[in-house]
């Protein structure tokens, strides 16, 4: 049971990524749909980056010196940019605006996939070792997990209109939360350090940050009314920042 409960609160934490797939089923102008998911959730993943991710890195540094951990957590991000920099350059350039829309979901997903992972270690561990402790972490995840839902599932369906796969694809993302706590439970518990889980979280912030400044806001800019775009951004990083602070 001691084992059981912490990898329950991982599936209730991933499982609640799917309640952002219900945006789908909003009734509405197209367009206006597409460029304030987009906007929000690019506001959500910078946020995510700026608010939980870096702090979280540096308190996973803690006990290097400070040049030491500054150069780490730099680093780590650089090469956090670098990777979907890398995917960018594999994928075709000439994209109808459909296929954009697609690769954006698909990259969405990819990164909260790797976001998600150590998010479930962490939970797994903590709930292990204090369970009102992983009860908070899993409250606080869920609620960070319904705005990534959308991020996911809005352009997937927009793109392929496919219910179907929008939600499914999104349930992918939130089951790698559990993910997590598996390889913690059977491989990871022995190895796994401060210091390994500070560099991961400062790449995911990298990650993020690129899909976000790069991918998401510039294809929302993209659509006319840009101050509903711009609204939408800021509502992103607000709502996510008040989450942070609540948690």
């Amino acid at each position: 049971m001691n084992e059981l409960l912490p990898f329950l609160l991982c599936i209730v934490a991933g499982l609640s990524t799917l309640i952002g797939s219900l945006f789908i089923f909003i009734k509405g102008n197209k367009d206006n749909i597409i460029k304030c998911a987009l906007a929000f959730a690019s506001g959500v993943m910078l946020s995510v980056s700026i608010f939980d991710l870096i702090p979280e890195s540096l308190t996973m540094f803690q006990g290097n010196s400070k040049n030491s951990i500054y150069l780490n957590i730099t680093l780590f991000i650089i090469i956090g940019l670098t990777i979907p920099l890398l995917i960018d350059k594999i994928l075709p350039k000439k994209l109808n605006h459909t296929n954009k829309l697609y690769k954006l979901g698909i990259f969405t997903m990819i990164a909260i996939i790797i976001h998600n992972i150590p998010e479930g270690i962490a939970t797994y561990i903590s709930s292990e070792t204090n369970i009102k402790l992983g009860i908070s972490i899993t409250i606080a995840i869920a609620m960070h997990n319904i705005p990534e839902g959308i991020s996911i599932a809005m352009p997937v369906y927009y793109a392929t209109n496919n219910k179907k796969k929008a939600i499914g694809l999104t349930f992918l993302s939130g089951m790698s939360e559990p993910l997590g706590a598996i390889l913690a439970c059977l491989f990871l518990k022995p190895i796994i350090n401060n210091t390994i889980m500070g560099g991961l979280f400062a790449i995911i912030a990298g990650i993020m940050t690129y899909i976000s400044i790069i991918e998401l806001l510039p294809e929302a800019l993209k659509y006319k009314e840009k101050k509903k775009t711009v609204l939408s951004f800021l509502i992103g990083i607000i709502f996510m920042y008040v989450n942070h602070v609540l948690s």
